[in-house]
């Protein structure tokens, strides 16, 4: 019994001890336990433009039948529960939206990094619009904090998400207010899209402004926050002064498309709505974009119609034409591309095309297209703004011609191209080959399956919203 009581009393000691040095001695004093904001502003940036990129090229670029796939096409003939290739981006806004998150609360709580404020809400801002305009509601006001904050959040309606205080209009504001007040000497590190200039960021954040205000001008009247913007002149209007950042040409920076097999990158051909296009206004940037298929003789171009079924049609890949060098060979060339001045300059056109703004709607849009040809390293041929790309030319309206030529522009820029037909109905695309929704061309990304199964209420109610997860119902902007 005595030596019983003697084990029991070592047992103890042993027990107490552990307990008390359980987490200094299972700390690993090697691993921090924060991360500076430098590291992750470094990291969301890439991470992100990266990211879309890709997705960009494998999906964004399908949906705006900028090119077509030959193989694991599910997501081409619009199947796109089911992504192969690339077409899931939910992963990807909301891993950057919560590092985003991190920088954000460090911002406003720790004085030295109060410089961080101002851009974290514009990114916050831009990856939020980005994310609700693919997918309609979405969860965003809870959705960011998980570690502190609910692990199942609620869908909020896009109009919110758009509108609301801490949305997207309300978070640029706060951005550039943030910025505006900055008086401390700390400089801005990790900003590998202006390299710590914080009057670029302002610019990137009302360039934000003007493109947001837009797509949603068929529900908010916005015209005199729009007028404000382009009478104080300032916002991106030069390629200097792009939301970019450079690919290279050696791994890991180069774009993955030149990292992946060349199967990987042979699955990828023009699309013939991208041909006829281009073809149509005898434009010079398809040798840039794409390259002659292997079977002409006199380098020319030659597209497919999207969404063939691979498992009963047989096609060659030397019929068909291939993305261009910069894609593959010489990715030096090539941007992760957040906004530009082209992109605001056509934005600026429609709004003046729609009487938004008092401009010079012409004056915008040829603005506008030279500063595309000279994004994609593309000679500007002197007839090109008097024939069919002409601002008033016979056969389109100066809309068709301002969209279509800022859905040129887009490719592998995320989705962007899709969402601009979908808000505008231009350019015209053609209905594909062998569709699985019924040809009919998708208007919303669906939500991931996974959320049925970690946030099953609240995805059941945000799934009867859209008829079961349809891709065939609008946004609320688009409705």
């Amino acid at each position: 019994m005595k030596n019983s009581l003697y084990i029991i009393a070592i047992l103890s000691l042993i027990t107490v001890s552990c307990t008390k040095d359980f987490e200094a001695i299972n700390t690993n004093p090697n691993a921090p336990v924060t991360v500076q904001p430098s590291l992750l502003l470094r990291q969301v940036i890439y991470n992100f433009g990266e990211e879309m990129s890709y997705e960009g090229f494998v999906a964004g670029d399908l949906l705006a039948q900028h090119r077509t796939a030959l193989d694991f096409n599910l997501f081409d003939r619009h199947a796109l529960k089911s992504p192969q290739l690339g077409g899931n981006p939910w992963p990807v806004f909301y891993t950057n939206l919560r590092d985003n998150e991190i920088i954000l609360n460090q911002s406003k709580t720790v004085d030295a990094f109060k410089v961080y404020e101002g851009p974290a809400l514009i990114l916050k801002a831009y990856m939020g619009a980005g994310l609700t305009d693919l997918f309609g509601d979405v969860p965003y006001f809870e959705a960011f904090n998980g570690v502190n904050g609910t692990v199942t959040p609620t869908y909020n309606l896009q109009e919110d998400i758009y509108m609301n205080d801490g949305g997207i209009l309300d978070n640029l504001d706060k951005g550039i207010a943030a910025i505006e007040n900055y008086n401390d000497a700390i400089a801005l590190q990790g900003d590998i899209l202006f390299n710590g200039d914080l009057q670029a960021w302002i610019r990137f954040a009302n360039a934000l402004k003007i493109k947001h205000l837009l797509r949603v001008s068929g529900k908010v009247d916005v015209s005199s926050q729009l007028q404000t913007l382009f009478d104080a002149d300032n916002y991106i209007k030069t390629n200097a002064q792009n939301a970019i950042f450079n690919f290279t040409n050696s791994e890991p920076n180069s774009f993955r498309l030149a990292q992946l097999r060349i199967g990987d990158f042979n699955n990828f051909v023009l699309s013939e709505t991208m041909e006829t296009i281009l073809v149509d206004l005898n434009d010079p940037r398809i040798n840039t974009l794409f390259r002659p298929f292997s079977n002409s003789n006199s380098g020319a171009f030659n597209g497919l119609l999207n969404g063939i079924d691979a498992t009963s049609t047989s096609v060659t890949l030397a019929d068909y034409s291939l993305a261009g060098t910069a894609f593959r060979e010489d990715t030096s060339t090539l941007d992760a591309n957040f906004i530009t001045a082209w992109e605001v300059h056509f934005a600026l056109a429609e709004a003046a095309t729609k009487n938004l703004i008092t401009a010079d709607a012409q004056n915008l849009y040829e603005t506008g297209v030279a500063l595309a040809f000279e994004y994609w390293n593309t000679n500007l041929p002197a007839d090109y703004l008097t024939g069919n790309a002409d601002f008033n030319a016979a056969e389109s309206t100066p809309l068709q011609q301002i969209i279509t030529q800022k859905w040129i522009a887009n490719v592998i820029n995320g989705y962007e191209g899709w969402v601009e037909y979908r808000r505008t109905g231009f350019p015209e695309l053609k209905t594909i080959s062998a569709s699985l929704n019924n040809d009919l061309l998708p208007v919303r990304m669906p939500y991931p399956a996974e959320e049925d199964a970690l946030n099953a209420e609240n995805y059941a109610e945000a799934a009867a919203a859209t008829d079961n997860n349809s891709i065939n119902v609008p946004v609320w902007w688009d409705e």
